[in-house]
């Protein structure tokens, strides 16, 4: 998948928000300077291993670790990015060359590079450091654009919750077991986190509304924002009150748990394979509304955020800073980040995507979890997004349940009359017309084996490389 939007971005050519490095065994000085000036302004790509004219010349594969290992070295290092930035640059190869993809966010603050700020225009990077007018406007563009950024000098490290900090250095683990974050300080994965900040222009500094909303103690959350909420009903029967509430008013990673679990107790999950493998398209298509309504909203407007489930749709609904109005095609859909900062942070931990897919993801599943239907995404002073939720699709959903159950019966039936003689894991895939492994052993096999009618040639070594399988009949005994 990101090879592919990778050859449409280097066959667009640099611009706004693209750039191309060579790269080819050392990284060019100035690409920490375009890293600034992207952050400074719109966000963009950063491709190595691309020459100024579009032409694929990769990277060296000797010197891809060292070059990796010094970015993100780089990155994390104030003398370099200040304040710093985690980013993870991804390796792809096309046409047979090694290159380095950098997906660098808008940021929520002014950054400098080296001590310098950059900022961007068409022609390329631009130093604005002597340019008191220019830097104004950047600092003025960004506070008035992401109120996250809101700086509180006098909250305090206590007042953030200790076991959320290390909840999310789990998190984080489970995602890249080696995140940078995993083995901070408190204090330095917030400043990494970009949660603690400094205005340069006022001279505050201190933890932002964004820390306070991610990992802030209840009562601290609420001193802040006293009208912050997120409002789940289930609106069926009593359609003039409610049927089940969840008044939410906690930090923005047990909001998310709260909000997933509202959908859980109240939308069907229907049976879907996708690949060979079963996939939860409720919580493919919720996920993306949940992050949406916690990443994406105007905090500093007092309309509470809603998520109401009714008979036959699932309306959400938050505060926004709009950029356009009316309803959102997927097709030539531009994202813009609202709460860069709480967006970046959702996505390290697991809980978002890249801005942009969640969109395309929400359309295609969507589509079949509604048997065809598309949401809506309305923009405009509140965002809105409509799931709509069909009992034909449930109906839908049920027979194709039914449908995938037979033909799984229908290979173990198969798999034990082939295997009357021994057959290696390959030879079954090959006779069975499988190639998802995983699907194979979970679903096909494994049930066998538990069964006592499938065994194992090597029992005593079940990962054996040697290892077959073979059939016999099952012991009228067996319990």
């Amino acid at each position: 998948m990101i090879s592919e939007q990778l050859k449409s971005i280097i066959q667009d050519g640099e611009g706004l928000t693209v750039e191309f490095k060579e790269c080819k065994t050392q990284i060019n000085r100035d690409v920490y300077e375009t890293v600034c000036a992207f952050l400074n302004r719109n966000g963009g790509h950063i491709v190595l291993g691309v020459d100024d004219n579009g032409n694929i010349t990769g990277i060296d594969a000797d010197a891809l670790p060292q070059i990796k290992k010094d970015l993100v070295t780089a990155l994390n290092n104030p003398q370099v990015i200040n304040p710093p930035l985690y980013i993870l640059p991804e390796t792809v190869k096309i046409e047979g060359k090694i290159l380095l993809y950098l997906n660098i966010p808008e940021s929520s603050q002014v950054h400098r590079c080296k001590g310098k700020i950059f900022d961007r225009n068409e022609d390329g990077d631009l130093d604005v450091t002597n340019h008191p007018d220019a830097v104004a406007h950047l600092y003025i563009r960004k506070q008035s654009s992401f109120s996250e950024n809101r700086i509180y000098p006098y909250v305090k490290l206590e007042d953030l919750r200790s076991d959320l900090i290390q909840r999310v250095r789990k998190m984080v683990r489970a995602e890249n077991p080696n995140h940078p974050w995993a083995t901070m300080t408190d204090e330095e994965l917030l400043s990494s986190a970009r949660l603690y900040q400094h205005d340069y222009q006022t001279g505050k500094e201190g933890y932002t509304l964004a820390a306070i909303l991610l990992l802030g103690k209840d009562e601290v959350i609420q001193s802040v924002l006293p009208h912050f909420k997120t409002d789940a009903i289930l609106r069926r029967v009593n359609l003039d009150r409610y049927d089940d509430r969840d008044d939410i008013r906690t930090n923005l990673i047990e909001s998310y748990d709260r909000l997933m679990a509202f959908v859980a107790k109240h939308l069907p999950d229907p049976f879907y394979l996708e690949k060979d493998q079963r996939i939860s398209l409720r919580d493919h298509i919720f996920r993306e509304v949940v992050a949406n309504i916690l990443i994406h909203r105007e905090y500093i407007n007092g309309f509470p955020a809603k998520f109401i489930i009714g008979n036959n749709q699932v309306v959400a609904e938050n505060a926004n800073r709009p950029h356009g109005h009316g309803r959102i095609n997927p097709s030539n859909f531009t994202p813009y980040p609202k709460n860069p900062v709480i967006a970046r942070f959702f996505k390290e931990i697991g809980r978002a995507d890249e801005l942009g897919s969640g969109v395309r993801n929400l359309y295609n599943y969507t589509r079949i979890y509604s048997g065809g239907a598309d949401p809506q995404l309305l923009e405009g002073d509140i965002f809105k997004i409509i799931i709509p939720v069909t009992q034909q699709a449930t109906q839908q959903a049920t027979q194709q349940a039914t449908q995938q159950a037979t033909q799984q019966a229908d290979m173990q039936e198969l798999l034990i009359e082939f295997c009357k003689e021994p057959k290696s894991t390959s030879e079954i895939m090959q006779y069975l017309q499988l190639k998802d492994r995983e699907y194979f052993r979970s679903k096909i096999l494994k049930p066998l084996l538990d069964d006592g009618i499938m065994h194992r040639t090597i029992p005593e070594k079940p990962s054996s490389p040697n290892q077959k399988y073979y059939s016999k009949p099952k012991d009228p005994n067996h319990v």
